[in-house]
């Protein structure tokens, strides 16, 4: 839990806040941003909740926090955070909520593509998303294995793919394996000693169909084994492959944060242009989502400044 004691000078007056053992995963700053900002190498509470929305989005923030860094002085019920967990970002067509699609209780099983929140400190604070289809739900990435999270998984029918996007990312994936009963898939080049049993190894390079509406591409660069999964020519899941840059403006892979060959990186990326895709949905960095034909100018263009950061 968050203290008192270890609370940060630069959060705004009140109930909430974030002390000094925030990692700056950047995880609240983006579920919550009319709340949190950052203030030096950390998250801060800039400004109160004002509204119920804010208050709601704030505590899923709370709930979310991989290392349990956001104090809540008042200790707010957090009945409503908790039921909007996971939270539904578009339906199966890629329509966002909010733009059209009727928004549901994740408890009402409606399909799409979820933001799990529960996010795991051995991943760094990664975002994990669950795809609830008819085929059979995927999880991408493991969040944490927290009983509410997984009470509202078996609500929306459990999990048959449990995909491991690299070797840094897989928190609980035992725990969700065995609770569940899913395959584990991941690319050879990252099988660690703690993935050993995994059910599915990915091998080389040439993309590998798990069914005919998922797809998983290799995408060696950050690691070594790194692969991005593409659901229903849609939604494009790139773990620390790439993600949208607030700052920068535009997609990127992470430079400075490439643990196996940066060339590699701008090479899995061109492969990636081919696709057909409306929805970028990274483990760290911000989601984005476009129309595919500027979806596919965004690439080109990610392309182009990472092909210049290589020099």
């Amino acid at each position: 839990m968050a203290s008192t004691t270890l609370r940060r000078p630069e959060n705004a007056a009140g109930d909430l806040y974030v002390d000094s053992t925030c990692i700056d995963c950047d995880t609240c700053r983006w579920m919550a941003p009319a709340t949190f900002d950052r203030a030096g190498d950390q998250s801060r509470v800039f400004h109160q909740p004002g509204t119920p929305e804010e208050q709601k989005r704030a505590l899923m923030a709370l709930i979310a926090c991989p290392t349990a860094s956001i104090g809540d002085a008042a200790h707010h019920d957090l009945k409503l955070a908790l039921a909007a967990l996971p939270d539904r970002l578009a339906d199966l067509d890629g329509v966002a909520v909010g733009e059209g699609a009727p928004v549901r209780q994740p408890t009402e099983g409606a399909t799409g593509v979820y933001h799990c929140g529960y996010h795991a400190e051995e991943s760094f604070g990664a975002a994990s998303y669950l795809l609830v289809r008819p085929g059979g739900n995927v999880l991408v990435d493991s969040p944490r294995f927290a009983a509410p999270l997984v009470k509202r998984i078996e609500a929306l029918g459990g999990v048959r793919w449990l995909f491991l996007t690299h070797k840094d990312d897989v928190a609980d994936h035992e725990k969700f394996a065995r609770h569940f009963g899913c395959a584990r898939v991941l690319h050879a080049g990252d099988v660690t000693a703690g993935t050993r049993g995994i059910e599915r190894v990915i091998e080389g390079g040439e993309p590998v169909a798990l069914e005919p509406d998922l797809l998983v591409i290799p995408t060696p660069g950050h690691t070594e084994g790194s692969a991005c999964l593409l659901a229903r020519e849609t939604f494009l899941f790139t773990g620390d492959h790439l993600a949208w840059s607030a700052r920068r403006g535009h997609i990127i892979g992470f430079r400075d944060a490439c643990w196996f060959d940066w060339s590699q990186v701008v090479e899995s990326t061109r492969r990636l242009q081919a696709r057909t895709f409306s929805w970028l949905l990274p483990g760290h960095g911000r989601r984005c989502h476009f129309a595919p034909e500027e979806m596919a100018r965004q690439m080109q263009r990610c392309v182009e400044w990472m092909a210049g950061a290589a020099r």
